[in-house]
């Protein structure tokens, strides 16, 4: 009678890591599935979040939202070596939230001074690859909304709007250890 309640367990231990493994399967794909971004065809990197933290911004005006930009390993290197123009293989995400004043935290303070990350905006990278992007200073880019990729005519506007930066690479953040 023990071997058939071995072989049940062995079998339910099976079953459980396999659903594991499927259910994460999921959360690595990073949500975007396979679409890519038009024009350069960048999907959503899987673990972006976990990256290193690069710099944070508060870009006011018509944004109004709080910025995280991530790097993965050769753009933190890069960063922290501050190595121009940066290598192929590098990956700078950037996460926007809504720059969201907080009651709670006002109320303690006693006046309007605290404010935190709100809604999600969305998620943009930029992609080193010198070849494959050339015709755009070497980067390719991406954004997303709810892992959704942005239309064609979005994207168009990245690389003229970072072409002013070329003397950082087209790189607008600079590092802050």
């Amino acid at each position: 009678m023990k071997r058939p309640m071995k072989r049940i367990s062995i079998l339910v231990l099976a079953a459980a890591a396999g659903a594991c493994a499927i259910a994460s399967m999921a959360f690595t794909a990073g949500g975007a599935g396979d679409q890519g971004s038009p024009i350069y065809g960048i999907t959503i990197p899987a673990g972006y979040r976990q990256w290193e933290l690069i710099s944070i911004a508060h870009e006011a005006g018509d944004f109004n939202d709080l910025r995280a930009v991530l790097g993965n390993a050769v753009a933190v290197k890069a960063f922290r070596d501050g190595t121009l123009p940066f290598p192929d293989g590098t990956i700078i995400a950037r996460l926007a939230w809504k720059h969201t004043p907080s009651a709670a935290n006002n109320k303690v303070f006693g006046r309007e001074q605290s404010f935190v990350a709100g809604d999600a905006t969305n998620v943009q990278f930029m992609v080193k690859d010198s070849k494959k992007y050339a015709a755009t200073g070497g980067w390719g880019f991406a954004q997303f909304k709810d892992g959704k990729s942005a239309d064609e005519a979005l994207i168009k506007t990245c690389f003229p709007c970072h072409e002013p930066g070329k003397e950082h690479d087209l790189v607008f953040t600079y590092y802050a250890p």
